[in-house]
């Protein structure tokens, strides 16, 4: 005999049983006003623990390439039944009250061991497995589906998980003090969620987890994926080798991509932002190439991303549908990423180590934001060109603008365009000796090259000339030639007023 649906919402819901829990770590946000009932929310799978980030943007692709698509119930039922389950919300109580939207945390776990030798000493994925999560996601889908924003959690967040029973010895532990990534070894998915929960407020509806196999085997199912750097990365532990450019990433490549921390001083901060990079071009890929428009590809590629991710038991296959019905004009401008603001990056905790900081006033108000269904991301006009990404934040960079038989006011033009993009001009322009040649020129120290190549990016046409012993500061003659400023930036996402530094995915990809 059937079994009877589950009651639906006058929207054509599911109506989810309300839920609170956990244990308040810090004092947990309590929403003031009732739980509102929420859009279908699809449900997230759960793995055991390990680490890793690609995983977690393979959980994401999942989510949104199923979203995307708005395929027919009987494809979404078939793919259904091929991921895997966990119990990623049993027993939780004293839970944040729910908000507009949809949250998922995506997680990402080792899971090298399913991988050959040959794979392995390829990727440098020698070791044992750590049975944790490396970093973890939260991914918000606004209420009227038109919009995504991730954020990044450092796995080397500061934490205090509840009271629970740790999974590796059965022994109930007293609340105490943890790297955030290290709640997965202790209490699995479950404690994962609920520590989450308490650091940011956010109801998690639903739970994902992938590993490195199928983070490798989706990126190969969709074709692989295009990112653009602006110098080269190098990182010998994962073997990392990518030239300045547009680089094609397999797999295999893009878990080096996505894992890479030694590719310079800024460690897991640059490789949160690289991962929310490959996430954005990800996006694109899937929106771009067709997949969604054809239902064998489509079917495909859905099997193969969710033949090895883990939900919880209430991401179904209804939910997938209601969801994509709702998002199929989803398109990388649609996503914004950003990480959770931080007020210290190396503070020693006695037993624990060194942990990452939130900041106690710009982090709440992140979260804020998502409980609220608010975008983070500047509104910008998207119609005119979008600014190129350079090496050096413009910001860094001292500019001496010179007239050099420039039009009359056009070096007083270029310096206040300069500054408007965000260039440190110094003091008012300068005479500079007659019979400048018609190119704008810029001199440089060789010693700061890359500071002047980022400002060639501002000056199409301009001519960089060495000159030792200039120092830091950047010399623009303004030739007799128009000289155009285009628009620049860093690739760090500039902040917004209130605190949050946020980008949105069409601003992330290779232009």
């Amino acid at each position: 005999m059937p079994r009877p649906a589950p009651p639906r919402s006058p929207a054509g819901h599911r109506a989810r049983p309300s839920s609170r829990g956990g244990v308040p770590v810090t004092a947990p946000f309590r929403s003031s006003r009732p739980a509102r009932r929420r859009a279908a929310r699809p449900s997230p799978r759960r793995r055991p623990p390990g680490t890793r980030w690609g995983l977690r943007i393979g959980a994401v692709t999942s989510v949104l390439l199923l979203a995307a698509s708005g395929v027919g119930h009987a494809v979404v039922t078939g793919v259904e039944n091929g991921i895997g389950r966990v119990d990623a919300f049993g027993g939780m109580s004293n839970r944040p009250g729910g908000g507009d939207g949809l949250n998922f945390l995506v997680v990402g776990t080792d899971g090298r061991e399913r991988l050959g030798p040959a794979a392995k000493r390829k990727y440098h994925l020698g070791g044992a497995p750590c049975h944790c999560t490396d970093t973890l996601m939260l991914v918000h889908l606004s209420a009227d589906r038109d919009r995504a924003s991730v954020v990044s959690l450092p796995r080397d967040s500061y934490a205090e998980v509840p009271a629970h029973t740790d999974a590796v010895t059965g022994r109930p532990r007293a609340q105490h003090a943890i790297k955030l990534n290290a709640a997965y070894a202790e209490g699995g998915p479950s404690l994962t969620v609920r520590t989450v929960e308490h650091m940011t407020g956010v109801h998690i509806d639903h739970y994902l987890e992938v590993d490195f196999t199928s983070f490798m085997r989706s990126v190969d199912a969709v074709g692989g994926v295009e990112i653009c750097s602006v110098r080269p990365l190098r990182d010998s532990y994962t073997g990392l080798d990518l030239p300045v450019g547009k680089s094609r990433l397999d797999g295999g490549q893009a878990l080096q991509y996505v894992r890479s921390r030694h590719v310079d001083g800024s460690a897991d901060l640059g490789r949160m932002q690289r991962q929310q990079r490959f996430l954005a071009a990800l996006i694109h890929k899937i929106t771009s190439s067709g997949v969604l428009m054809n239902p064998i590809r489509f079917r495909d590629v859905a099997d193969t991303v969710l033949g090895s991710v883990r939900a919880d038991a209430g991401f179904g296959a209804n939910d997938l549908v209601d969801l994509g019905q709702a998002m199929r004009g989803f398109t990388p401008s649609s996503s914004e990423f950003t990480s959770v603001p931080l007020a210290n990056v190396a503070q020693p905790v006695p037993g624990v180590g060194s942990t990452v900081r939130w900041d106690p006033v710009r982090a709440p108000r992140l979260f804020q934001a998502i409980r609220e269904d608010k975008p983070l991301a500047a509104h910008r006009d998207r119609t005119g060109p979008r600014a190129r990404v350079v090496d050096v934040p413009p910001g860094q960079i001292q500019v001496q603008v010179d007239d050099g038989d420039a039009a009359a006011g056009q070096d007083a033009a270029v310096a206040r365009d300069l500054r408007a993009t965000g260039f440190a001009t110094t003091g008012a322009p300068g005479a500079a000796p007659p019979g400048r040649a018609p190119r704008t020129v810029i001199a440089f120290d060789p010693r700061w090259d890359r500071s002047a190549r980022s400002l060639s990016a501002a000056l199409p046409g301009a001519e960089l000339r060495p000159a030792a012993g200039r120092g830091p500061v950047m010399r623009v003659t303004v030739g007799r030639d128009p000289q155009a400023v285009r628009r620049v930036r860093a690739e760090e996402p500039p902040q917004q007023p209130g605190g949050v530094a946020a980008i949105t995915g069409d601003e992330a990809v290779c232009p």
